[in-house]
């Protein structure tokens, strides 16, 4: 500490900076260093054990790392970045927070106040660049108020519709000397159903003949969770979920029917148009989970609509509902399990004919190639525990997790609905280090993994013991499937020239196995969960499996 800060009895920006976050509870920060914020470096020295920071090999890397984190916490995600390139390497986690509405604070370093408007160096005015990206984007001038910067900043991450957070920070003003702060631990607002609400979605649904429930978005903790099955349960009511949103309900609950997103099962997408009643809680009802808004009718379904969501401005903002609640998964759900409706006794039969189509639609189902991918996901879901993590970027490599993977409890589930690539691997080493001891896998394209393949050395260097799976075609293949259904045979730019994986994970201390044949991934699985350091298995893909519904040369004859 300076001399003039011992007499004085005042503190720098940046130790008022990282107090400030310790008072509202982080313990956990991912960056890239970066000179733009030295002041909050060193205000970190010596209070590693409050607020730990895991230092990333790239910008999207701890981005998504710190948004992966604010989805399997539900607090918000702590990113810092250096200026211009630092925080433009970052933004794709800040739009993944903002379509997965995760709490995620960014904090940014930037140039000095006697500069700005200069186009000083790496210069960004990011309350311009970042406001389609961000709930609120700041810069803090003065170095007396971070206090009051930060409180907001968590309160708004947190409150309605959860969602990222950016504040920019002069170096200047981290360095200048204030008078130390006092913060509140920020608690965020929850909507609360009503009991109109209440009465009004009781009486909706005593009236319904054919109703369906579909469960997702954010906000959802155990105990939400483990009420909501207590409401499916009191009712027999069908529920499934929304896109990317399968750990929210038991899959192997009976009254779970599947998830409604990409590559949905046909037979409950029809049996969701054929409902009379739909009772949404939590998603958005985004482009994924309606098939591009064409599986309900825009913007007044046939169906009668009761839609709850934690953010006002999200209902009736594509579909106008008959009934619409602002509530969370949190208040909603203990009034929820209370409720008891005079069902129909159709309603049983209902329940064990979808349920019956789910089972029949997650039954392996064969592919080209020695690898059937289906019964590697009966094999996982089969053998890992409950607690298992599993982690997904983006890519047709996804379609098969999803529909033949099982989620057997909360917070299980990291991968982005806003379908970004090169999630999967950063998202697990959060979780890895969030968990422990806790088993967690990534799956990745070859594709998705080599843009975030530079992360294993930030697993390696912190312990994160990692599953890592590689499904490796040699293409970009949900590209390729497009491209080959709407110019067949005219393949441009989606050919890919891919490294050794496994020698790729021996060099960074990891083990490395390859799988070329179906029968060879239940031993190198084994020998990954029993391994003490992150390991990779390369699973050598046919390119003709390019989805489980179809393959190349199929694509290619129906043009």
């Amino acid at each position: 500490m300076a001399k003039s800060q011992q007499t004085t009895g005042q503190t720098t920006g940046g130790e008022a900076l990282i107090q400030a976050l310790i008072d509202n509870g982080a313990s956990l920060a991912f960056g890239v260093p970066g000179e733009s914020y030295l002041a909050a470096l060193d205000a970190m020295h010596g209070v590693e054990d409050k607020l730990r920071f895991i230092t990333c090999r790239h910008e999207a890397g701890a981005a998504n790392m710190a948004e992966a984190h604010g989805k399997l916490t539900g607090e918000p995600g702590i990113c810092f970045v250096t200026r211009g390139p630092g925080a433009t390497h970052a933004t794709i986690g800040l739009h993944t927070a903002f379509q997965d509405s995760t709490p995620m604070i960014m904090l940014i370093g930037q140039v000095a106040s006697d500069q700005v408007e200069r186009e000083a160096f790496q210069e960004v005015d990011y309350r311009r660049f970042l406001s389609e990206v961000t709930k609120w984007t700041a810069e803090i001038n003065d170095a007396s108020r971070i206090a009051e910067y930060v409180g907001r900043a968590f309160r708004v991450a947190t409150s309605g519709r959860p969602g990222p957070v950016a504040l920019a920070l002069p170096e200047d003003m981290l360095t200048d000397l204030c008078p130390k702060q006092v913060s509140v631990p920020y608690v965020p607002a929850k909507a609360h159903p009503g009991a109109e609400d209440l009465a009004e979605l009781k009486h909706l649904l005593e009236n319904a003949e054919r109703p369906l429930v579909i469960l997702g978005g954010s906000g959802w903790d155990n105990s939400a969770v483990e009420l909501a099955q207590t409401f499916i349960e009191n009712n027999d009511l069908p529920i499934c979920v929304s896109f990317r949103c399968q750990d929210r309900f038991d899959n192997r609950h009976p009254n779970y029917v599947g998830d409604m997103g990409i590559g949905a099962n046909p037979a409950l997408i029809k049996r969701m148009q054929a409902a009379d009643v739909l009772l949404v809680l939590g998603p958005r009802l985004g482009e994924m989970t309606t098939g591009g808004y064409a599986r309900l009718n825009v913007p007044v379904p046939e169906q009668t609509l009761i839609h709850m969501h934690q953010g006002a401005e999200e209902l009736g903002r594509v579909y106008q509902p008959t009934l619409a609640i602002n509530a969370t998964p949190t208040t909603i759900a203990p009034l929820l399990a209370d409720m008891h409706i005079e069902g129909k006794p159709a309603w049983k039969t209902q329940v064990a004919a979808a349920r019956a189509e789910y089972e029949a639609w997650i039954t392996p189902v064969s592919n080209p190639g020695p690898v059937q991918l289906s019964e590697l996901y009966a094999h996982m879901r089969e053998r890992l525990p409950e607690n298992t993590v599993v982690c997904n970027g983006a890519g047709n490599y996804a379609a098969w997790l999803h529909r033949f993977y099982q989620y057997r409890a909360p917070k299980t589930q990291l991968a982005p609905t806003s379908g970004a690539m090169g999630y999967g691997v950063p998202a697990a080493i959060a979780a890895k280090i969030a968990n422990p001891d806790a088993p967690v896998i990534a799956c990745a394209g070859d594709g998705c993994f080599m843009m975030s393949v530079m992360e294993l050395a930030t697993a390696a260097r912190y312990g994160a013991n990692v599953i890592f799976l590689v499904f490796n075609n040699s293409m970009l293949g949900t590209i390729r499937m497009h491209q080959e259904r709407e110019y067949p045979e005219r393949v441009s730019g989606t050919d890919l020239t891919n490294p050794d994986f496994v020698t790729l994970a021996q060099s960074f201390g990891a083990l490395g196995m390859r799988v070329e044949n179906t029968g060879e991934f239940a031993p190198a699985l084994e020998k990954a969960l029993s391994a003490n350091k992150p390991s990779l298995i390369e699973i050598i893909v046919d390119p003709e499996a390019i989805a489980p519904t179809a393959t190349l040369s199929s694509l290619r004859k129906t043009t």
